[in-house]
């Protein structure tokens, strides 16, 4: 299968697939924690099996053009990934999001991993408006919103239920005209 090379520290975008399921099990029980902050993706995915469902779901998104999920690999090694959570090309639609474990934190993996996937969905799919969805106390996922280019919409008061808390939901997004405009400029 391809891996998309992220840049020269070794980093590698590869489409995570139901045989990576130990590996990704393994991953995901590095930074459960972390992760487990503002998201519940992987709290479910406890053994190699359960680990190979979830998988199997996005595969079966991709192949319903519904969605997607792709790893982020440094030196070999799984440490996150990035997905279209969403994906409507009839809408001209989509959501892009993240996780990552504590060790790939502060490398910009995660913001030119999107940037993979939003040049991909603008330039091959025809998608006009993607979303970012984060917490607002997930300093970290906003700042990639920003360095992204995307624009704030709005704010989801207390609309998202985690962990025994009730969070705030920004919304944030990038058209396909302005991020043409920004990679024109060289801003992406």
């Amino acid at each position: 299968m391809y891996a998309i090379s992220l840049g020269d520290d070794g980093a590698e975008l590869r489409p995570l697939e139901s045989w990576h399921a130990e590996e990704f099990l393994a991953h995901l029980d590095r930074g459960r924690e972390f992760v487990g902050q503002y998201i519940a993706f992987g709290s479910r995915e406890t053994d190699a099996d359960s680990a190979r469902a979830l998988l199997l779901r996005y595969a079966r998104q991709r192949a319903e053009d519904s969605g997607g999920l792709h790893g982020i690999w440094l030196s070999g090694t799984l440490v996150g990934g990035v997905l279209f959570r969403t994906f409507d090309a009839a809408r001209g639609t989509c959501e892009v999001g993240c996780w990552l474990e504590p060790a790939a934190i502060g490398r910009g993996l995660v913001t030119r991993a999107i940037r993979v996937l939003l040049d991909w969905a603008f330039d091959e799919r025809g998608i006009h408006r993607a979303e970012w969805h984060a917490a607002s106390g997930n300093k970290a996922s906003i700042a990639v919103a920003r360095s992204l280019g995307m624009t704030r919409d709005a704010v989801l008061r207390e609309s998202h239920p985690h962990r025994g808390t009730r969070h705030d939901i920004e919304i944030w997004s990038v058209l396909a005209p302005e991020w043409h405009a920004a990679r024109a400029r060289g801003g992406y």
